[in-house]
């Protein structure tokens, strides 16, 4: 969800994104996020979690396997994640999507369509800042398969 606007999260995203050029087709696909005021009431949050729900479900196509980063997520060790996407790349998963909500989460929707759902631990993180660390962490996953020193 929603436009990084930092200078400095687009060049650490420009450049695992190039590194990762090496052993994926890479992309990023932003979705606008609902505006909204500071303060909403339980309903209102619901229709915006909705909203920006069906923009990102638009996006997604039957054959992606999906992972959704939310915070009820499972915890894994960068271990166990690069295994995972070697796992599913090996049977049939070529694409593979991460989806970061926006400030108020994933919707429902995004949640049920997931085939997956991880957490990088228990700190709410901007989602520029989130996305930074999921390129790191799919770029140390390559890493990791490769056995590459970068892991160490």
């Amino acid at each position: 969800m929603g436009k990084l606007k930092e200078k400095y999260f687009k060049q650490g995203i420009a450049e695992y994104a190039k590194r990762l050029s090496k052993f994926c087709k890479f992309q990023i696909v932003e979705v606008p996020d609902e505006k909204a005021p500071e303060s909403l009431s339980e309903a209102e949050m619901a229709n915006v979690k909705e909203k920006e729900g069906e923009r990102i479900l638009d996006k997604i196509k039957d054959k992606e396997y999906v992972f959704a980063l939310e915070i009820l997520g499972k915890e894994r060790t960068s271990e166990e994640f690069s295994k995972e996407l070697e796992q599913l790349t090996t049977y049939g998963h070529s694409d593979i999507t991460f989806v970061i909500g926006g400030s108020l989460g994933l919707s429902p929707q995004v949640i049920k369509r997931a085939n997956t759902h991880i957490s990088f631990g228990r700190f709410t993180l901007p989602h520029q800042l989130m996305r930074l660390v999921l390129v790191e962490q799919v770029y140390r996953a390559f890493m990791i398969q490769q056995g590459s020193p970068y892991h160490k």
